[in-house]
């Protein structure tokens, strides 16, 4: 087991920037829907509701987060705003999130917040910023 551990550990930070770009752009997509009705629409009116809000943060941070810049406070904003989600929009329908149709939001909530302590992964750009990081602590 130890030498598939080591074998597949060297490629933790490529498959971790892979997660960030997935994830990111799944997130984009809701706030491109909701902001101007891609890929799916119609759009909502500017400033009509709440939901209009939490798109422009979901177009925000998911373009953060996909390009890897300012990752850990974009996820960190993006990871509270699908709590809020799952708790106003889905909790009052049910307390499972397979009966209130809350999946996504807790998926993307924990999906984010892992981002925000893993980091954007090797590929972010942040990591091409000339700045030398400190390693994360194990």
């Amino acid at each position: 087991m130890t030498n598939l551990d080591a074998r597949l550990g060297r490629y933790a930070p490529a498959a971790l920037s892979v997660f960030r770009v997935v994830v990111g752009l799944l997130f984009l997509c809701h706030g491109t829907s909701t902001l101007f009705g891609w890929p799916l629409g119609p759009a909502l009116p500017v400033g009509d509701s709440l939901e209009w809000y939490a798109g422009c943060i979901e177009f925000a941070t998911g373009l953060l987060v996909t390009l890897g810049y300012l990752t850990r406070p974009a996820a960190f904003l993006a990871s509270g705003t699908m709590a809020v989600a799952f708790f106003t929009q889905h909790l009052p329908r049910g307390f499972f999130p397979i009966e209130n149709s809350g999946e996504p939001a807790v998926l993307f909530c924990f999906s984010f917040l892992l981002l925000v302590f893993a980091g954007g992964g090797a590929y972010a750009l942040e990591g091409f910023s000339g700045r030398r990081r400190k390693p994360a602590r194990p």
